[in-house]
């Protein structure tokens, strides 16, 4: 499960554009997206936990912004083997631009809290990040990029509102990604599309499916699976997860004040 939140935050980190800000079009202030955790030991498949996402219209710094959330935590159940109780919090403008990001880790024994902050100049963004594990001193760093640079709940607000239909099966596209210690590349194929049932609510969705990829020393490793609909609010509803120590699952169970109607729901 450690892979989970970044996961869930990438899934809709597609592209990296030039032009940092941008138009929502997918959601409102007030969403709120509700998930069960599965987790598969011996071919059996066990609920785990469960996660959270809510986006409210904020003042950041006396400016109108966006704030996200995204809560993950496990059940009792699962709290006797491995504990985990993740919190994303992430500040855009109402066009979209990062401002700052949190992330605070609690899992199995160990405590870990990344930050960044963005600096905009005619240059392009300065991004200042820190990351502390545990009681270990800080750890500060700060890079400049030419174009954008993302964090990982960011990425997820600006890309909901891409157009979908621009994309075509195998393409591969890069983005950069800071999570407190560096600013990296990352890498997401667009596999195409599949109609998707979920077993535990029972409603089917027409999808757009993406795979995250980890790249090492030129050696590709497909992280996770995700499910999207295909629709202008691009709603995650399944992510299928490959874990050094297992598989996982992530379903959307519940969806409150979503912006759009709900086109890829299949009746």
């Amino acid at each position: 499960m450690r892979h989970l939140l970044t996961t869930i935050a990438l899934l809709f980190s597609m592209v990296c554009s030039a032009q940092c800000p941008a138009t929502n079009t997918a959601f409102n202030s007030g969403e709120h997206l509700e998930y069960d955790l599965y987790f598969n030991w011996k071919f059996i498949w066990f609920k785990v936990g469960s996660a959270e996402m809510d986006i409210k219209q904020v003042s950041y710094k006396n400016e109108p912004a966006y704030r996200a959330y995204l809560i993950t935590r496990g059940s009792k159940t699962a709290d006797r083997y491995f504990v985990m109780r993740d919190t994303l919090t992430s500040y855009v403008t109402k066009d979209l631009v990062p401002l700052h990001y949190v992330k605070a880790a609690f899992e199995g024994k160990s405590y870990r809290k990344d930050e960044v902050s963005y600096t905009y100049t005619s240059e392009g963004t300065h991004v200042d990040m820190s990351y502390k594990k545990n009681e270990r001193p800080t750890v500060f760093r700060s890079v400049d990029i030419p174009d954008c640079a993302y964090d990982m709940i960011s990425m997820l607000l600006k890309a909901r509102s891409f157009d979908s239909s621009k994309f075509k099966k195998g393409d591969c596209i890069e983005f950069m990604m800071a999570d407190g210690k560096d600013c990296t590349l990352q890498k997401i194929i667009f596999r195409g599309k599949k109609n998707f049932t979920n077993e535990h609510t029972d409603e089917k969705y027409r999808c757009l499916v993406f795979s995250f990829v980890e790249v090492e020393d030129n050696d590709e490793k497909e992280i996770v699976t995700f499910y999207i609909t295909d629709d202008a609010n691009h709603l995650p509803v399944r992510l299928d997860l490959n874990l050094r120590f297992g598989s996982a699952k992530a379903f959307l169970i519940n969806a409150k004040g979503v912006r759009n109607p709900q086109t890829s729901l299949l009746k």
